[in-house]
């Protein structure tokens, strides 16, 4: 049983590969740390530059929230790249969001979703009639 367990949370995991990593990224140590802190795995390939990141959705959206509070503008290419893969959110993932922050304005889920205004208005009041 445990083993159809971790085959299901590999199936979750997103496998995104950083090029360059170190060379791109200046303050590099800091921004490893950032990633790890979300509990993901940031590991090199074998002896070249590039490094895979593997982690869950909500890993990645963690990281992505630590890296737009921090000013360094040579860690853009990383958010840049964390959310084009993150890819796009359906209905019940925006309401998740809501869910886990009750109080999150529009333009707060608009931003964290990457959805529409509309989107992120239909979630805050699809959260209102529950129950």
């Amino acid at each position: 049983m445990s083993r159809q367990k971790s085959s299901q949370n590999t199936a979750k995991l997103r496998h995104i590969m950083l090029p360059s990593f170190l060379r791109r990224a200046m303050r590099a140590f800091e921004l490893k740390a950032i990633i790890r802190q979300s509990g993901c795995e940031l590991s090199r390939i074998g002896r070249s530059r590039n490094w895979r990141l593997s982690a869950s959705r909500e890993q990645i959206l963690e990281i992505i929230e630590l890296l737009r509070q921090q000013d360094e503008p040579s860690w853009q290419w990383v958010l840049t790249l964390l959310e084009s893969k993150i890819g796009s959110y359906t209905e019940a993932d925006i309401l998740e969001f809501v869910k886990r922050n009750p109080n999150i304005s529009v333009n707060e889920l608009v931003t964290l979703a990457n959805c529409t205004v509309a989107q992120a208005r239909q979630a805050l009041d699809a959260y209102e009639f529950l129950d």
